[in-house]
């Protein structure tokens, strides 16, 4: 049997707490789940710090990829007879559903920011490279990973593949939305996801919805809004992550100064160098980053020591409302008082801002936004906010929520009371400080 047809003896399955099962039947899927590559993902949080807030929040890329992957397959069942699908792209969208995350490194968003990467690329890296990822994909056929590759960057020709995966509705969201709201243990995550497979139509280029289906939608897309300002942007979670990013940026800074550490960042040096290869980023995951950070609690650097001392044990910087743009000159003050403290601004004195747009009609560019169509009663497409009051009202509107993080024990532990005053009188202009 030709190696992109052949079927298991008996249908895989993984338990999953959202989805019950994720079947597997095709050989291809369950070679790629058996691969060191896709194992490892076993090793990064879908989440990061969110675990720090909420946690239950402990879940991996691991699981997140095998739920988007069942999505898909189940979309691709529902789909599979209508003229506008074509049935050889079966597997090609249940691959690349699999593997859109592979490229993810430990602490993903956070530390792409550090080091100045980008997952994307490494996951392209991963499945066009000398990997056993790559050793499957090329059995099915020279071109497939190419084709597996260009369908998760969205440069593939079939344009309806992509938007199983990436679109404004597509099985990533449906997964992650679900899966981070069961494992954080809020509601808000939550929709019909049964009725909107129900309802959907391939069209040419893209799934669009059946008008019946479109309060289904609104409830997705308001999930998704909650999720993102309720979880995803928490201001707990942020200041864990602003504890994180600085943690790394002290200890490149401190190797690249010649620093001596007790315990050498030897899995880390490609990073700080900026020179990374693909075998060392493979190598990287959560467990070996949390090695060193319990280790440099002992390193001679106080502030690297502080800052992994705090991020191991939950002592989380405190916060307040603060926009930059608003208040240049306080901030400006802060940075000088906190110097005349002896307390480093660089370290301990952070804006952090977060913002989301929830739905678009449409825009152009890298991260492009094709909207969500209902198809009316007499086939013809309408965009979505056209026809929800609901959607219209959030449509093309960013929110932005920005705060300034710093250590609420260092100020209070200060010995001149006329500076800690000084300190406190420009923070409490913004309001009281919030507990992390």
């Amino acid at each position: 049997m030709v190696y992109k047809n052949e079927q298991l003896n008996e249908v895989k399955v993984f338990k999953d707490p959202v989805h019950r099962y994720v079947r597997v039947k095709d050989r291809v899927v369950w070679d790629l789940i058996a691969t060191p590559e896709f194992q490892r993902l076993r090793r990064i949080k879908q989440l990061g710090t969110t675990y720090l807030t909420f946690h239950g929040a402990e879940h991996s890329r691991f699981n997140h990829s095998l739920g988007v992957y069942e999505i898909v397959r189940r979309m691709v069942n529902k789909i599979e007879n209508n003229p506008n699908w074509n049935k050889e792209e079966r597997l090609l969208a249940l691959c690349a559903a699999l593997l859109h995350d592979l490229g993810h490194g430990p602490f993903s968003h956070s530390f792409e920011k550090v080091f100045q990467l980008d997952h994307e690329s490494y996951t392209r890296k991963i499945i066009l490279g000398d990997t056993a990822v790559n050793k499957v994909l090329r059995k099915v056929g020279d071109d497939f990973p190419k084709a597996v590759a260009a369908v998760i960057e969205k440069t593939y020709k079939d344009k309806l593949v992509i938007s199983l995966i990436s679109s404004q509705m597509d099985a990533d969201r449906m997964d992650y939305l679900q899966r981070d709201a069961y494992y954080t243990g809020v509601s808000y995550g939550h929709f019909d996801m049964e009725r909107i497979l129900r309802v959907m139509r391939p069209v040419e280029d893209q799934v669009v919805i059946k008008s019946t289906g479109m309060h289904a939608v609104e409830d997705y897309i308001m999930s998704r809004y909650q999720m993102y300002w309720q979880v995803y942007f928490h201001p707990v979670t942020r200041s864990a992550d602003v504890i994180l990013t600085k943690i790394f940026h002290r200890a490149k800074y401190l190797y690249l100064n010649g620093y001596r550490f007790n315990l050498k960042p030897v899995q880390l040096i490609s990073f700080f160098k900026g020179n990374v290869c693909l075998k060392d980023y493979l190598k990287l995951d959560e467990a070996s980053v949390y090695s060193y950070f319990q280790q440099w609690q002992e390193e001679e650097d106080v502030i690297l020591r502080d800052l992994c001392e705090r991020f191991m044990n939950r002592r989380l910087f405190k916060y307040i409302e603060f926009s930059p743009e608003e208040h240049i000159e306080k901030r400006a003050q802060l940075e000088h008082l906190f110097r005349k403290a002896g307390i480093d601004p660089a370290y301990y004195l952070v804006s952090d801002s977060s913002s989301d747009l929830p739905y678009d009609v449409y825009r152009k560019g890298k991260e492009e936004r094709v909207p969500i169509y209902l198809q009316m009663p007499d086939k013809k497409l309408k965009e979505l906010s056209e026809h929800s009051t609901i959607v219209d009202a959030i449509t093309g509107k960013t929110r932005t929520d920005d705060k300034l993080y710093f250590p609420k024990d260092f100020i209070d532990q200060l010995e001149d009371t006329h500076l800690k005053q000084a300190i406190w009188s420009l923070l409490y202009e913004n309001g009281c400080t919030h507990e992390s």
